[in-house]
């Protein structure tokens, strides 16, 4: 008979009520009302189911309800006002305070960003991208939306097939090429089929080389100078070595063809591979085109590309060109089924190439980046005529080179100016600065390079100009000429003021 008293929870129409014990009707519901309120779950202001509803669905007479709701007015915990019903009061009901950890507090956000690595995310071409997208979904046969080809979807393939071989100079069918969620997931599955030890540019992402070696691989630098990687360091023990031939990273400047067909020479000989990381091949100013390594030989040169410069590293699309003995284990390392790359936007990319419209935001993106360039090389030569800029000519960083020695307080310098800008030591391989450490005296190599990177391709285009005050205040100052050495029999003249080197 009095079975309702001891449910767990009696579900209102509108209001969930938890009913525990025996006793006077009226005194449990009011308790349960009371204990809603207080603990929160019943906000101020909320309205209450009529007590007509609420009697019929808890199964108690209307006026246990309305005498419970009269009781609650009285009390303040309920408000009833003519035509609006009956509301929790606006009270500060007494809530127990939730004890949460306190977390440590996070650094302030820079004011400026001029951190290298991807474009204004504000460029993405919304319009052409929706359009691309429409026609790539009404196009798409059945298959599209089934489980994925860890190959990559058919049509984007043979898309890029096409656009490499125009405009990088790239040997390939679509058979050689596999779809991968960008440079990175590339780098994991070629560790994992080919294994180690890498050679790496002496200057590189240290994320690469994490990357790497988190798959037990581990990598050793090579030395790196004005016609990029001193491949003649290269020996039969390295199963692959990883370059950037058309725009070394970070410091600029293109692999030397020498070079280039020494790389490719050494491959050959000891059956090694060539990884060439085409990160920016399409972004270049005051030269002519370079074109892929991979053209040289591609059954020895693996590259690798996607979409994060070009187009937004949101979209985790990448691709590798593969030799045909590698295609296979490539694919068996993905797995069975696609499971990183979007179908719908492997697509979509296919048809944006396709149409013309990827061609059409490269060159926006070119022309865009290159004032940019040229707006940080006016800067500098205005206000730190001293400096030297290097590796402008592609890409969508250059190199500020410092004087020895000045390297982290110029990055400590930026940040109390509120810029976010790294060091060029922060690339440098630990292999590198270690043998630099520990090279005898009649062995040195070349000493360590100070310098910012900065990437110019970031900040919004409003934002731009006081990023690169910012910079220019981050600098340090021009050094005073030095004074020739007083004689003996002549006085030593003052000193002349400092002026900027030209």
């Amino acid at each position: 008979m009095n079975s309702w008293v001891n449910s767990a929870e009696i579900l209102g129409s509108d209001l969930p009520l938890e009913l525990s014990g025996t006793g006077n009707r009226r005194a449990l519901l009011m308790d349960a009302l009371r204990e809603a309120v207080r603990s929160g779950r019943l906000a101020p202001g909320t309205r209450l189911p009529p007590y007509r509803s609420l009697a019929a669905d808890l199964g108690l007479a209307r006026n246990t309800v309305a005498d419970a709701y009269a009781e609650l007015v009285a009390e303040g915990w309920l408000a009833a006002r003519q035509g609006s019903g009956t509301r929790v009061a606006e009270r500060a009901a007494p809530v127990t305070p939730v004890h949460r950890p306190r977390t440590p507090e996070r650094a302030a956000r820079p004011v400026h960003d001029l951190v290298q690595g991807q474009p204004d995310p504000s460029v993405f071409p919304r319009t052409a991208w929706l359009a691309s997208a429409r026609r790539a979904l009404a196009a798409a046969p059945d298959d599209a939306f089934g489980p994925g080809d860890p190959h990559g979807r058919p049509e984007l393939r043979r898309a890029l097939a096409g656009y490499l071989a125009r405009v990088r100079g790239v040997r390939a069918t679509p058979e050689r090429i596999v779809i991968c969620s960008g440079a990175a997931h590339g780098l994991r599955l070629l560790a994992e089929v080919v294994g180690g030890p890498w050679a790496a540019e002496e200057y590189g992402l240290p994320f690469h080389r994490e990357l790497l070696a988190s798959h037990g691989v581990g990598t050793r630098p090579l030395g790196v100078d004005a016609d990029g990687a001193r491949v003649d360091g290269l020996t039969r023990r390295d199963r692959a070595v990883l370059l950037t031939p058309a725009h070394q990273f970070p410091t600029g400047g293109p692999l030397h063809p020498a070079r280039r067909a020494a790389v490719v020479d050494w491959a050959r000989a000891t059956g090694g591979l060539v990884v060439e990381d085409d990160y920016d091949g399409e972004f270049r100013y005051d030269r002519q085109p370079v074109g892929a390594v991979q053209g040289l030989d591609p059954e020895h040169v693996v590259l690798v590309g996607s979409v994060s410069k070009s187009l937004s590293p949101a979209l985790r699309i990448g691709w590798m060109v593969l030799p045909q003995r590698l295609v296979a284990p490539v694919v068996a390392a993905k797995g069975e089924r696609e499971q990183f790359s979007s179908a719908t936007e492997q697509l979509t990319l296919a048809d944006f190439i396709e149409s013309g419209a990827y061609d059409r935001q490269v060159r926006r993106m070119r022309q865009r980046h290159r004032r940019r360039r040229d707006q940080l090389v006016a800067a500098l030569h205005a206000r730190a005529p001293h400096v030297r800029v290097t590796g402008i000519a592609a890409g969508l960083h250059a190199v500020v080179e410092l004087p020895p020695g000045t390297e982290r307080s110029a990055v400590r310098a930026a940040a109390w100016q509120g810029l976010a800008v790294e060091g060029l030591g922060d690339y440098l391989h630990p292999g590198a600065e270690n043998a630099l450490l520990a090279a005898p005296a009649d062995d040195t190599p070349a000493p360590r390079r100070d310098g910012l990177v900065v990437g110019y391709a970031t900040p919004a285009e409003s934002a731009y100009p006081e990023a690169l005050e910012a910079l220019c205040r981050s600098l340090p100052p021009a050094a005073p000429p030095a004074a020739a050495p007083p004689s003996a029999a002549t006085p030593a003249p003052a000193p002349p003021p400092p002026t900027a080197a030209p």
